[in-house]
């Protein structure tokens, strides 16, 4: 349903703004190169590498093994997303709005508040990360300074940390098309960089290359436990990693043409990407071994390495680039859309997005000296874990009980016998589906016995939150609208 054919008398301003409204398909202008992008940006940042390059080595594994669980993980994350990206491109409304349909008009706030509250705090430590970048650049061209601190901060780095925070505002301050040119721009450019890398250090390598490679292949560590759980664990860590985008997709796929475009954006961007990146990672790696006597696989490491002013320039406008590319994707759009959900009469997209950064740079300000220290990250991943169910009801309602159906005057009014009202607003059954599942999801993470499952322990809780909501669905069949418009 268009825009322009909604029902204005039955609009509730609480529940609406521009922002939140569908798009028109004949505004949309994303294809499947944007998409692509969104995937590439998350992936190619300082921590996607050094992940990458990690799983070769930390699982007792051979690195065949460790490959095809990559892959493995990739195609799962695309089905996943696939999912929850669909109804976004048929309806072009985003997530805080999609999931109306299952928690109710006024209950959606309630997981949206939860990944705005993630998406906030590691905004804030994702431009701390990204203002490492702009301080190596910094510091090769004019020097380190004199060397006093605030907060653990020299001045380089409080003045690198600004330029970030300021640079993230600029460009979502334009709107999303800018936001989808700087995308499109960081993630060939991230690409064209990491190869030229992993060729220089494969003709530096020269013939002792192959052999490190084949010895990673061949081992890969010290094996410990049993290798289907080492091969489950990689898959569930990957799958993990790109779980913060896999729930709110729809805040990108809105903007899609078509979900031809989304789904083969999702192939290339996951499956396809994920493993050409690793096996750069792969042969940097190896290349570390025969140059250094050791395997690194933190970039800014072997740029220090290396000791090229040249390479050191290069290096951190790349790393820049590719920390603010996955800031904007996983922690910066999303909190914005969630919190103008929150107030819409009031709170726009924009608006939205200043108060993310407003808050995130006292996050990224305090994260060396005071909150990596005292554990807000675990309680902050504990809410990450919790969000699991969500993804489980929103696929659960979407394609079993709305039948790939949404009333899209009904997710924008608060009319007592509206569709998505439910009581006063908010669907008990599904807060019921969700309370059950968020404990698993929640003891994966604070719970010592169950700490092997935390890596997949999010596809659990989804399907725990997706299926637990389903049969209590089946009992209030009446609850969903019974013909819905589309």
């Amino acid at each position: 349903m268009k825009d322009s054919e909604l029902n204005i008398r039955q609009i509730d301003p609480t529940l609406y703004n521009k922002d939140l409204a569908p798009i028109q398909r004949s505004k949309r202008s994303w294809g499947w190169f944007e998409i692509f992008n969104v995937w590439s940006n998350d992936i190619q940042s300082l921590f996607g590498y050094t992940l990458a390059a990690s799983l070769f080595l930390s699982y007792g594994l051979n690195g065949w093994a460790v490959m095809s669980a990559i892959i493995l993980a990739g195609f799962i994350v695309m089905f996943l997303v696939n999912l929850t990206g669909k109804p976004s491109v048929k309806y072009g409304i985003p997530f805080p709005v999609l999931i109306r349909a299952s928690m109710g008009i006024r209950g959606a706030n309630f997981p949206a508040m939860l990944r705005a509250t993630v998406g906030i705090f590691w905004y804030g430590v994702q431009t701390y990360f990204a203002s490492t970048a702009v301080a190596l650049l910094i510091t090769a061209m004019y020097g380190p300074g004199d060397g006093a601190t605030f907060l653990g901060l020299s001045g380089v780095a409080w003045l690198s940390f600004v330029i970030v925070w300021v640079f993230q505002i600029a460009i979502f301050w334009q709107g999303i098309e800018p936001i989808k040119r700087f995308l499109n721009w960081a993630g060939p450019l991230v690409y064209v960089v990491m190869m030229a890398l992993m060729l220089v250090v494969w003709y530096q390598a020269g013939s002792d290359l192959l052999p490190a490679v084949g010895s990673i292949f061949n081992s890969g560590g010290e094996q410990s436990g049993n290798p289907v759980g080492a091969f489950l664990a990689v898959v569930g860590t990957m799958v993990a990693y790109f779980a913060a985008v896999v729930i709110n997709f729809g805040d990108f796929t809105r903007f899609v043409r078509s979900e031809r475009d989304m789904k083969l954006g999702n192939l290339l961007g996951l499956p396809v990407n994920v493993a050409f990146f690793s096996f750069i990672a792969l042969i940097i790696t190896a290349g570390t071994i025969v140059l250094f006597g050791e395997a690194l696989t933190n970039p800014a490491e072997i740029v220090e390495r290396v000791d090229s002013v040249p390479l050191t320039i290069v290096a951190a406008l790349t790393f820049f680039a590719a920390t603010v590319g996955i800031n904007l994707v996983a922690n910066f759009i999303p909190p914005a859309y969630d919190l103008a959900n929150l107030f819409p009469g009031k709170i726009s997209f924009k608006v939205g997005g200043l108060i993310t950064a407003t808050i995130a740079f006292f996050v990224g300000a305090l994260w060396l000296s005071v909150i990596s220290q005292i554990g807000v990250p675990g309680f902050v991943n504990a809410l990450g874990a919790i969000l699991a169910p969500f993804y489980g009801i929103i696929v659960a309602d979407y394609y079993f009980v709305k039948r790939q159906h949404l009333d899209m005057e009904q997710l924008f009014s608060s009319d007592p016998g509206g569709a998505y009202h439910y009581v006063k607003g908010w669907n008990t059954r599904a807060l019921m589906a969700f309370g059950v599942a968020a404990i698993f999801s929640i003891s994966t993470v604070l719970v010592p016995a169950l700490s092997e499952l935390s890596g997949y322990g999010w596809l659990i809780g989804a399907a725990l939150g997706g299926g637990l909501y389903r049969l209590l669905m089946l009992s209030s069949e009446p609850m969903a609208p019974a013909q819905p418009k589309s």
